[in-house]
């Protein structure tokens, strides 16, 4: 897709002028959030495709991904098309898709070790993992707090 190499299933590969975000969608992201997308999408390649309903034609899934493919300039992106029973089970699934992560709790001392690997291999850069140099000396204090 445009150069961006494709790791996700996904039915079709589509432009990504013809993808219409669901006007609904109360998940709104930030131009920081969309950068840091945007390089992990163009570094990393996809990972995850956007989701289109087969019903309304909107995007259910991955309006940030959208969005991120805009700002990298990607003519094309990898989507996985779906059925939804009705209006109901469609914005469901958007608004679950939005919520369910909330309810993950993170392990700050799993977290710091894992980043600096990352940071320590040398064979990618930190901000592929969407955290910062700052952000990882953050979780290494905290981790240190939660030893003593």
């Amino acid at each position: 897709a445009d150069g961006v190499a494709v790791y996700c299933a996904h039915d079709k590969i589509v432009d990504t002028d013809s993808l219409v975000g669901n006007p609904r969608n109360p998940n709104k992201h930030p131009k920081e959030q969309i950068t840091a997308l945007a390089k992990i999408i163009k570094r990393q390649g996809w990972r995850h495709p956007i989701v289109v309903s087969n019903r309304s034609g909107f995007v259910v899934k991955g309006h940030g991904r959208l969005l991120a493919a805009k700002e990298i300039g990607a003519k094309q992106v990898p989507v996985d098309f779906q059925d939804y029973e009705s209006e109901a089970s469609e914005y469901a699934d958007l608004m679950a898709d939005n919520k369910i992560q909330e309810f993950s709790e993170l392990d700050m001392k799993m977290s710091a070790d894992i980043l600096q690997d990352i940071k320590d291999s040398g064979d990618i850069e930190l901000e592929m993992s969407a955290f910062t140099e700052e952000a990882l000396n953050e979780l290494l204090a905290k981790s240190q707090e939660g030893r003593s």
